[in-house]
């Protein structure tokens, strides 16, 4: 019944707002593909604009009520997506706004709200609309199950007439597809945060990280993978994928492939393997382990889906402890955590006092220091202490 009631109520705001089938359908996909856009919702947003002969189309978001950084702003305007006045709203008119609090998910005029002598005598109207040519106002207030607030604003010039009964029907046809979108844009910007975090720790811990796809071709790399790469020592790329030099090595690097994508597509379980790969001019060998990256219930199998992923280790490249974060967390002196830092490098003891300019006598001093506030007696215990702790993340 209720489904019923709502499928009405949908087909009566639709026969109001007088949209037609392809039109609608267009504003839909791009609010939906809004997201993905360089600047968010631009082009549904100048879409609106057009339809509703606006003279600005305005969407405010801020990440929750508790947060106070300043809000994001993505307009349509004759300006294009950057309005000249954008900055003074952000600094200052945002504060002096009225016309907020709305109700939750119902579209209303500033008219409507304060009335037509109220809202023309208002200071907000007054310093900063009236300069703006704006008259009339027709918004909306959402708040998504993530807790993004956002302010839906149309805006029409002096020269235009107020919005009727059937512009207020068709962004109330918008609003549950315009929340819906918001979220998805908050869920995927929260995931890009993540991505970018576990991807700098990975760096930091001078990690090489690949992504091949089921044909075995290279997707993505890192930096520190980029930059083994690189020296084609060992490895190296071959039409689009990771080879090894080595003729035995590479049979074996090429069969760890194979099995990992046949992991990737439940053909057969998913493997996790490592091997080591030769290098030329006196390197030490490097680690590389090979992973089945599982293909989920709802993904689709398609040519470019992450398959396998590769991950390099060079003995050579030490992880990049940051020598304040060694300090704060073991109380050291700053010449402590230099000389604990220099250590966990490889440095022995001699090589780290000529680094330093200081004398090994000092050195000496320096390391007993550190051994009584980390509690250990052994130097290469406390480089696996550091090693072990959180400062290559750092």
């Amino acid at each position: 019944m209720a489904t019923r009631l709502a499928l009405q109520e949908s087909l009566a705001l639709r026969e109001q707002a007088g949209d037609g089938i392809a039109e609608f359908s267009e504003l839909m996909a791009r609010i939906y593909q809004g997201p993905m856009e360089p600047t968010p919702w631009a082009s549904a947003l100048e879409m609106i604009r057009h339809k509703l002969r606006a003279n600005y189309v305005t969407l405010v978001l801020r990440a929750a009520a508790s947060d106070r950084r300043a809000p994001i702003s993505v307009h349509a305007s004759e300006f294009g997506p950057v309005v000249p006045n954008e900055a003074s709203y952000n600094d200052y008119y945002y504060s002096l706004d009225p016309f907020v609090g709305l109700p939750a998910d119902r579209v209303v005029t500033a008219d409507e709200v304060f009335g037509d002598t109220g809202w023309l005598s208002s200071e907000f109207y007054k310093q900063f609309l009236k300069p703006s040519d704006v008259r009339y106002i027709l918004g909306a207030d959402l708040r998504t199950q993530s807790g993004v607030e956002c302010r839906f604003r149309i805006c029409r010039s002096h020269a235009e007439t107020q919005f009727t009964a059937q512009d207020k029907a068709v962004c109330t046809l918008l609003l549950p597809h315009l929340k819906r979108a918001v979220e998805l844009h908050s869920r995927l910007d929260s995931v890009e945060v993540e991505r970018s975090m576990y991807a700098n720790a990975i760096n930091r811990m001078q990690v090489g990280a690949i992504t091949l796809d089921k044909d075995g071709s290279i997707i993505n790399a890192n930096s520190v993978a980029n930059e083994i790469l690189s020296q084609t020592n060992g490895l190296c790329i071959a039409r689009g994928k990771v080879e090894a030099m080595n003729a035995h090595e590479n049979r074996t690097l090429q069969r760890l492939i194979r099995h990992a994508v046949m992991g990737h597509q439940g053909m057969a379980a998913a493997i996790v393997e490592a091997m080591p790969i030769t290098r030329s001019r006196d390197k030490p060998r490097l680690g590389l382990l090979v992973r089945s990256i599982l293909l989920s219930d709802w993904a689709e199998d398609n040519k470019r889906s992450p398959a396998v992923a590769l991950f390099l280790r060079d003995p050579e490249r030490k992880p990049q402890g940051a020598q304040e974060i060694i300090r704060k967390l073991f109380d050291l002196t700053p010449a402590e955590a230099s000389l604990a830092l220099l250590l966990t490098n490889g440095l022995t003891l001699d090589e780290a006092a000529e680094e330093s300019g200081i004398s090994k006598n000092t050195v000496r001093t320096h390391l007993r220091s550190i051994f009584s506030k980390t509690g250990v007696t052994r130097q290469a215990t406390l480089v696996c202490i550091l090693l072990g702790s959180v400062v290559p993340l750092g």
